[in-house]
């Protein structure tokens, strides 16, 4: 497919933002760039209701174009992946954490080559370079906002391409990510409703997708199974406790996948023909000196794997977001369980059967954004978070792993993001101990 093919079936796809679904109340925790994280629609005129635009001279333009190009640098040990030579254990992904040597925000690894040893499609998507060092072109990414301005509607889409090479060679990915329709119908109220591809409503890690938004460049080792888009409908509801400071949300979603990423299940179309549910009660709080958002979320439906009905998972989790004097937490546990199911399908292939599967695990994020104005330079971010993981398959032994990152970003003017990044992974018990650390890094330019 041509680059003048490509781009034309962008533009056919209709509109939306690279500013995401949303503007938060409080800004994004951690720090990112000026585009408004998914969760929460925008704040409908200071909560006066919707107003439309002026028109005539000055009116800004109901179709936006936005987007960014996400280039890295990355080196994992051994082979890239954290299969140990030797071990001849099968499936080779159940008895290892194949999402560990991640390289990219988009939670792709280094490799999945299992050497020839029977896999059963519990992997991650590869950026296919092993244990090399090597560039990375990461993500094209094409975002499309129409806001008619006599109507309270916005339409956004985003598509990404993906350059990858493969045992074929290489190819390029083109990855409906996003495409949906927002309705905001009462002008006094926050509330909205959402119908097509979106963001996940469960926890905050789906707040940090881009790699124009996230602080650091990886996601966490539990970002698999709460920072996935699929189709359905959403509503979403905030009210304001203003002698508070204060504001209450609930963001409820029918879908056919839940939140797990596309590569465990197929989001575009239901296999079972019943919904999975998913819904975040979330609190916030907004002072002069500190703001803070915590929420509990749950999932529960068929697994969107496998074709039977009787086959389930269910999920629920809380998070935290804290931010102060330039200081930005962010807290998240996940509980997750599916059921044994029939032969299993992904987006990487045709398995025998989705085994029965329990995951505990979440992470601990913790800045610093010094903010500064120098020339070009506008900001400077330390960040490290800790991950801990500990899963099984049901009849297979336990594995329990974790992860020390560190890194720092550097914006620069307002379009340019510099990221540096060091993974620590460490098999604790039940996996075999294996070099699988990662360096990696990440140029983004937005427009």
């Amino acid at each position: 497919m041509t680059a003048r093919v490509l781009m034309a079936a962008v533009i056919v796809m209709g509109g939306a933002s690279a500013r995401a679904q949303t503007a938060p109340l409080a800004p994004a925790l951690p720090p990112a760039p000026d585009v408004a994280p998914a969760e929460e629609p925008e704040p409908i005129n200071d909560s006066e209701g919707y107003t439309p635009p002026a028109e005539g001279a000055g009116a800004p333009s109901p179709l936006s174009i936005d987007g960014y190009i996400d280039v890295g640098f990355a080196k994992a040990q051994g082979d890239g992946t954290s299969f140990a030579p030797g071990d001849q254990s099968l499936p080779a992904d159940y008895g290892v954490d194949t999402f560990a040597p991640a390289v990219n925000s988009r939670g792709e690894v280094a490799s999945t080559s299992s050497n020839g040893r029977f896999v059963n499609g519990f992997l991650p998507r590869s950026a296919g370079i092993g244990g090399n060092a090597s560039f990375l072109l990461n993500t094209l990414d094409v975002d499309l906002k129409y806001a008619p301005p006599a109507i309270p509607l916005m339409v956004f889409s985003r598509v990404q391409f993906l350059p990858r090479f493969t045992g074929a060679g290489d190819d390029t990915r083109v990855y409906v990510e996003q495409a949906f329709g927002r309705l905001v119908p009462f002008e006094s109220q926050e509330f909205a409703i959402s119908v097509g591809k979106f963001d996940s409503v469960f926890g905050i890690e789906y707040l940090d997708n881009e790699a124009n938004i996230r602080t650091g460049v990886t996601p966490s080792l539990v970002a698999r199974y709460t920072t996935g888009q699929s189709i359905g409908a959403k509503l979403f509801y905030r009210i304001q406790l203003e002698p508070l400071q204060s504001a209450v949300s609930l963001n409820v979603a029918a879908t056919n996948s839940g939140n797990f990423v596309e590569a465990l299940q197929p989001p575009d179309a239901s296999l079972t023909g019943e919904p999975v549910g998913t819904g975040r009660l979330g609190y916030e709080l907004n002072t002069r000196g500190i703001q803070a958002k915590l929420g509990a979320s749950a999932m529960v439906g068929p697994r969107n794997d496998q074709a039977l009905q009787a086959a389930h998972q269910t999920a629920y989790g809380f998070d935290a977001r804290v931010a102060v004097a330039g200081l930005y937490l962010n807290a998240e546990y996940v509980h997750v369980d599916e059921g044994e199911g029939g032969p299993k399908t992904t987006s990487l292939g045709n398995f025998p059967v989705s085994s029965a599967f329990n995951a505990r695990g979440g992470y601990v994020q913790l800045a610093y954004a010094l903010p500064f104005s120098v020339g070009a330079l506008h900001k400077l971010t330390v960040y490290g978070r800790y991950d801990r993981r500990h899963a099984w398959f049901e009849g297979f032994t336990p594995i329990t792993v974790d992860r020390f990152t560190g890194g720092v970003r550097l914006d620069v003017w307002e379009a340019i993001i510099l990221k540096a990044e060091y993974l620590d992974n460490r098999e604790l018990s039940g996996a075999p101990t294996v070099a699988n650390n990662v360096f990696t890094s990440s140029l983004v330019y937005s427009w």
